[in-house]
């Protein structure tokens, strides 16, 4: 489906798109096609390019770097970046806490952290999900106790992407026990070097390590070190969800996928024909393909709200829940086209192995590592249960 758009946002459109065809790393853009990992140094060195345009972090304030972008530019960069397979910025500095320190952060915390976000200086994790309080979240009890200028905090915090890499997290701990639990909540930001902070890998099906344990054992946290309010962390933490949930949906991403699908099944052929001919396989990716026409027309109705100085409310979780759902289906169907070349118990292919693609098939190998990696896609950023029940509660009014 194509936007409405106006000769500006056209001729923007193309200048993001020379960009991206002019800047993108060759190698970088092959490995982001074949849903290979990049390697932390390829991640900096795209972010860096990002950074130098002025478009690492278009949403944010002007004065901390953003731009002054509309809501349909911004997705407009989104869809050409997806297209051009080129990869996003990682999304904790940038898309979480960036838009959480530049909201509701002080003066001293943006100038301290959001320059070293933008120049790909400091990495950041996410402190939200522990053992027994996933979906869940105000159920958690990592705690951080006022002591002086500091808190200590004991705790853990658990599936916490890229952990292992992470200079900073930004954490949700519970500075009070007696107030409601959405009330004794606040958002501390915490140095992953201080003594006392320790990270666990946590192997996942894909066989990968992405995710870890993070514990807690009497660190010291500097007070500075609270945004906003002690005891209103429930708030920026809603504030970030539905900056997240939003990005979960991956329109762009889904539609550069079913690009890349369609290729791989007209490639690959079942009984002498192409398996992009075959009629039940049709009938699913046209499924799907309505799927992601209906929750593109969503996102849009979100873009045009935001346009209008709205923030993203509960509509957010039908982005979530559908766009994960869609996600999965897409690699479901990739499985299918190219059958037993996505071997899973293939012990044997190396990261390296992988970008290259399997015998008989060039894009084999990164493919069963996708699949398996987005089963957790309805799990992560609040379960697709719990969305249906904020879409039950907020949307329907049920």
């Amino acid at each position: 489906m194509d936007l409405n758009t106006t000769p500006d946002e056209e001729a923007f459109r193309a200048e993001v798109a020379a960009f991206f065809d002019t800047k993108l790393p060759p190698e970088i853009r092959e490995k982001c096609l074949k849903n290979a990992r990049l390697t932390n140094d390829e991640q900096v060195r795209w972010q860096r390019i990002l950074n130098e345009q002025g478009w690492m972090a278009p949403g944010w304030p002007v004065a901390y770097g953003g731009q002054n972008w509309t809501p349909v530019q911004k997705y407009i960069f989104d869809e050409e970046m997806a297209a051009a397979g080129a990869p996003s910025p990682l999304a904790f500095g940038v898309s979480m806490v960036g838009p959480v320190i530049a909201r509701f952060g002080s003066e001293e915390q943006k100038q301290r952290f959001l320059p070293r976000i933008l120049e790909s200086d400091d990495w950041w994790c996410q402190g939200y999900s522990e053992p027994g309080s996933g979906s869940d979240l105000a159920s958690l009890r990592t705690r951080a106790d006022r002591d002086g200028d500091e808190y200590v905090v004991n705790g853990q915090k658990t599936w916490t992407t890229l952990a292992q890499y992470a200079d900073w997290i930004f954490c949700l701990v519970r500075t009070s026990q007696e107030a409601k639990k959405q009330e004794g909540i606040s958002f501390l930001l915490i140095d992953m070097k201080t003594p006392g902070v320790s990270v666990e890998p946590i192997r996942t099906m894909d066989g990968g390590h992405e995710v870890n344990n993070i514990f807690f054992e009497d660190v010291r946290v500097p007070v500075d070190n609270l945004i906003g309010e002690e005891g209103k962390g429930w708030t920026y933490a809603k504030f970030l969800l539905g900056h997240e949930r939003t990005g979960i949906a991956g329109v762009a991403r889904s539609k550069q996928q079913i690009h890349r699908l369609k290729e791989l099944a007209s490639e690959e052929q079942r009984n002498g024909r192409p398996i992009l001919e075959d009629r039940r396989f049709q009938q699913r990716l046209t499924e799907i393909e309505i799927d992601l026409m209906a929750l593109e027309y969503t996102n849009l109705r979100i873009v045009s709200a935001a346009a209008a100085g709205e923030p993203p409310g509960p509509e957010a979780s039908v982005l979530k829940l559908k766009g994960t759902e869609i996600q999965q289906a897409i690699t479901e169907l990739l499985m299918h086209t190219v059958g037993y070349f996505v071997h899973p118990d293939e012990r044997a292919w190396t990261e390296a192995d992988s970008n290259q693609g399997a015998v008989g098939s060039p894009d084999a190998g990164s493919l069963a590592p996708q699949y398996f990696n987005l089963r957790k896609a309805s799990i992560y950023g609040g379960s697709n249960e719990i969305q249906k029940n904020i879409i039950a509660k907020m949307v329907l009014g049920m």
